[in-house]
């Protein structure tokens, strides 16, 4: 018995601690949607940070449509050009993908409805950050540092890292972060960016006057509720 518990918690350890790219293969199963191939070009988020070095995230559109359809049309906007991680946690994760930086903003586009799944929230698992309603997804995402299943179910995993994960370890922390770490460019691979070069990052973008965030009915720049990935526990 002794024997079987030593076995059990090494296999959890390795599950844990294992490069991403290890752990992304699924075997296909009956009523799901197949996922895309890992070598996929529509379907890789490329984030260059000014940590030096290009991060690539397996996007999930078998499990997430809409979110992934939003992160794919606003980094063809060119919209997480030089914005920062605001709140990185350490073991926890590094929230991002607001251009407000202070977790209250979003993009103009209407808010996404949740699209709970079957991912887990395991080391490398990007998933979209919300307010306390579950349909209140836009913009803002996080990575996770270390597994935290107590998350799966509540927050809509539609990506998984597999390439530069070494760079987001780097993600400076912070609650902010004092000097944060920034995406100097988002590309989507199918549109033929260019190699990674590490160069400073653009300020970020200024959204002028306040504006109503869309659902909400709130000035963003005055009360919007803030865009969060749930408490470490």
């Amino acid at each position: 018995m002794r024997a079987f518990a030593r076995f059990l918690a090494l296999t959890t350890l390795c599950l844990a601690t294992a490069p991403v790219a290890a752990q992304v293969i699924e075997a296909n199963v009956a009523g799901r949607e197949t996922p895309p191939p890992i070598t996929d070009k529509q379907n890789l988020w490329l984030l260059d940070l000014s940590d030096g070095g290009r991060v690539t995230i397996w996007l999930r559109p078998d499990v997430a449509p809409k979110m992934v359809e939003r992160i794919k049309t606003l980094t063809r906007q060119h919209f997480y050009d030089g914005l920062v991680f605001h709140r990185v946690i350490d073991g926890f994760m590094a929230q991002g993908g607001d251009p407000k930086g202070d977790g209250t903003g979003g993009s103009t586009l209407p808010n996404v409805p949740s699209e709970f799944n079957y991912l887990p929230h395991v080391r490398g698992a990007v998933s979209a950050a919300r307010a306390d309603d579950p349909n209140s997804a836009n913009s803002q995402f996080f990575i996770v540092f270390q597994p935290k299943l107590n998350l799966d179910k509540k927050y809509t995993v539609f990506g998984r890292v597999i390439d530069g994960m070494q760079y987001v370890d780097g993600i400076e922390r912070g609650e902010p972060p004092s000097d944060p770490t920034k995406i100097v460019h988002a590309y989507i691979a199918a549109d033929d960016p260019p190699p990674y070069v590490n160069v400073p990052a653009p300020a970020p973008v200024s959204l002028g006057a306040p504006v109503t965030l869309p659902g909400s009915g709130t000035p963003a720049g005055k009360a919007a509720p803030k865009k969060v990935a749930p408490k470490a526990k």
